[in-house]
């Protein structure tokens, strides 16, 4: 569900649960002991007073994950007292739970070997009891998290004496000030609340059990107070909710002064965000309720967001063509996500809590400043980037065309024809956006190269072969801006001839910014070309350049003659 690239990074996310969501001392405590490890980012801290407890989230590679973890653990042992903690939220620890998750090249087991590793050190070094869950399980007993947590903290003592609770590490001794701490490894999972306009926790423990997929046991006659059915082993027969992978429960949040479905989506696969909410959105009215908006506890994918936005898009019948913020600010409307407390993507989303800005900086100027840039005394910005974007106005004109005719009145038959011509012309405008900062990237790179030392022979051949290798990735970016720029020709093709008849200028200005940005780059192709050692890479490079201009130029006089038809 992850988008970013981390190339080969390893990146695992850590999402411990700690008992305590009112004091603010405490909990900056526990997480400085996260942030003292190098390589280690704090993505997000989320307290809640009414459930008194915090969840935080944390990446880095998978050593220094687990060692932030042991001593954020270690932290909360010394500074939670459970004997005196109380909350909403089930629980039976200071640290009350602890997965791993395999977030960019690293494996479920290897997550899992972390979890037992972590549960290990955590059992014989601060002699917490550990329990093992999810995919860390040590068996299938305990794979599901309330299953552990079953009697809380209040019926911790009693639970460890049983044999069948054993904890997997660690002492069977009741520990009263830590209680016990269940540590697993398990994919991305979405902790999410629905929000009702009511405050009975009974009318929201029943959409809950309408909707988590455990759904309500069946009982004879009254569905509340009749006998419970029973099947011939003499087990209680659950009447199945209607979402796959959801865990749910209703509560009372006083500091909202509502109740709310909370629920955990196991897998987003199989119960989407919007599916969820949608869901309880038709128990609630069913009941006499009404949902009111919803809020998200910790990070979520951009896929999740992405993919409630463009289902609310179809069903207001607009196109999805837009812009990510604007498809994102969709969701975060139809979803309610701003009604208890802002919502803010670039802290609410994970692939930007892990974006590094610093690799894309032209994008971060707006017109005046990336305009002046271009303009200094520095050689890059230059041509390339110019040229990507200029391509990338030429795909954003295409879109606009594609999104005015979308909304045309009286073509509201052809809106979904129109929102997939916007789609890709977003997509194409999306990467061209990328190659303005991988051009001049590339561009220093070949200016790097040649500032290594040449002292020795070594030195000479490392050098040289530095700058080769830099020149070659500074002529595949501007092919990579042609073939992509070439792309936008179909769609701007398409509005040319179908789109809004008012729009057909804005089409033809797209041709002309396509065809100078495949233009524009094939200079830098042959610029970089002739200083390329590698002369057969070199003439096959330029005979791909020049068949692209070919058909750029061709594509914009077919264009060009439609729009001049229509003038």
């Amino acid at each position: 569900f992850f988008s970013m690239s981390a190339g080969g990074k390893q990146v695992v996310e850590c999402v411990p649960n700690f008992s305590e969501g009112r004091d603010k001392e405490t909990i900056s405590t526990i997480c400085s002991e996260i942030e003292s490890v190098e390589g280690v980012k704090l993505l997000d801290v989320d307290p809640g007073s009414a459930t008194n407890r915090t969840v935080v989230t944390f990446v880095g590679a998978p050593e220094h994950v687990l060692e932030a973890a042991f001593l954020a653990i270690k932290k909360a042992s010394e500074v939670i007292d459970m004997s005196n903690h109380h909350g909403e939220h089930p629980r039976m620890g200071a640290t009350d739970v602890c997965p791993f998750v395999p977030v960019a090249n690293v494996s479920m087991e290897e997550c899992v070997d972390l979890a037992r590793r972590l549960g290990k050190r955590v059992g014989e070094e601060i002699g917490i009891p550990i329990y093992l869950y999810e995919n860390a399980a040590s068996c299938k007993e305990r794979r599901n998290l309330a299953t552990c947590r079953s009697g809380e903290y209040e019926g911790l003592k009693e639970k460890l004496k049983d044999p069948k609770w054993k904890p997997d590490f660690g002492p069977s001794t009741f520990n009263p000030k830590s209680g016990a701490t269940v540590i697993g490894a398990r994919d991305f999972l979405v902790a999410y609340n629905v929000n009702l306009n009511t405050t009975s926790v009974r009318r929201a423990n029943s959409v809950a059990f309408d909707i988590r997929e455990q759904g309500r046991i069946q009982r004879e006659g009254c569905p509340i107070t009749g006998p419970i059915c029973k099947d011939s082993e003499g087990k209680p027969i659950r009447i199945p909710g209607t979402c796959k992978s959801v865990k749910g429960i209703g509560w009372f949040i006083k500091e909202y002064g509502i109740a709310q479905i909370s629920m955990n989506l196991t897998n987003i696969s199989a119960t989407s965000l919007h599916a969820a909410f949608e869901a309880c959105c038709e128990s609630a009215t069913s009941r006499g309720l009404r949902v009111t908006g919803s809020e998200l506890v910790g990070l979520v994918p951009l896929k999740v967001m992405m993919d409630a936005g463009h289902y609310f898009l179809r069903k207001q019948k607009r196109s999805l063509g837009i812009p990510e913020a604007e498809v994102i600010k969709i969701a975060v409307k139809s979803l309610g996500l701003d009604e208890l407390s802002p919502f803010d993507p670039r802290k609410k989303i994970i692939e930007y809590q892990l974006e590094d800005e610093t690799s894309s900086p032209l994008l971060q100027l707006n017109l005046k400043e990336f305009a002046y840039e271009t303009a200094s005394e520095s050689p890059a910005p230059g041509g390339g980037s110019i040229s990507a974007y200029v391509g990338a106005l030429g795909s954003a004109l295409a879109c606009m065309v594609a999104n005015l005719s979308a909304h045309k009145p009286g073509w509201d038959d052809r809106c979904e024809e129109f929102s997939e011509w916007a789609e890709r012309a977003q997509k194409i405008n999306e990467q061209l956006l990328r190659l303005v900062d991988e051009d001049t990237n590339a561009f220093n790179a070949i200016m790097e190269a040649y500032k290594m030392s040449k002292g020795n022979a070594d030195e000479i051949a490392k050098r040289s072969e530095a700058i080769q290798t830099a020149t070659k990735n500074a002529i595949e970016v501007p092919l990579q801006v042609m073939k992509t720029a070439l792309q936008s020709f179909d769609v701007i093709k398409a509005m040319a001839e179908t789109g809004n008849p008012n729009s057909v200028t804005d089409a033809g200005v797209g041709a002309l910014c396509s065809r100078a940005a495949v233009r524009g780059a094939f200079l830098n192709v042959k610029v970089n070309a002739g200083s390329l050692k590698d002369r057969t890479y070199g003439s096959e490079a330029l005979k791909s350049g020049e068949a692209m201009l070919q058909q750029a130029e061709e594509a914009e006089n077919t264009i060009l003659e439609i729009v001049n038809r229509k003038l």
